[in-house]
């Protein structure tokens, strides 16, 4: 069993950066594919980035791509999402996520676990 655990969300205005934090506790996360979604009101929870510690290559949605970075720290079994020039579009609530299946995929069906989630609001 994994439990998730997200931060560093916050107010910032557009331009500005933030770096998410996801504590991964149970099981070291180099056994999982990795993601980050979001969800803005009234919208679906959308892909933002997945990566996998054991291969499989790491991706980011077009709407982040250049802009956020994902990583992890495999000591501390935490999982970052360095976001950067963030746009009011970018606001939304920020969940990390965890799959069993080590290739890691862009639809949140794939993944058994989720945090709490974290708001992040980009003001204009």
């Amino acid at each position: 069993q994994v439990q998730l655990a997200e931060s560093g969300g916050g107010l910032v205005q557009a331009g500005g950066s933030l770096r998410l934090v996801c504590a991964v506790s149970g099981r070291s996360f180099s056994w999982y594919a990795m993601a980050w979604f979001r969800q803005a009101p009234g919208k679906e929870r959308e892909f933002v980035s997945a990566t996998s510690w054991s291969g499989g290559g790491t991706y980011y949605a077009d709407s982040v791509k250049g802009r956020f970075t994902i990583s992890g720290d495999s000591v501390q079994n935490l999982m970052y999402l360095q976001m950067n020039s963030l746009k009011p579009e970018d606001t939304a609530v920020y969940y990390c996520a965890a799959s069993r299946v080590v290739i890691p995929g862009q639809s949140s069906s794939q993944y058994d676990y989720w945090g709490q989630g974290t708001q992040v609001t980009v003001s204009s």
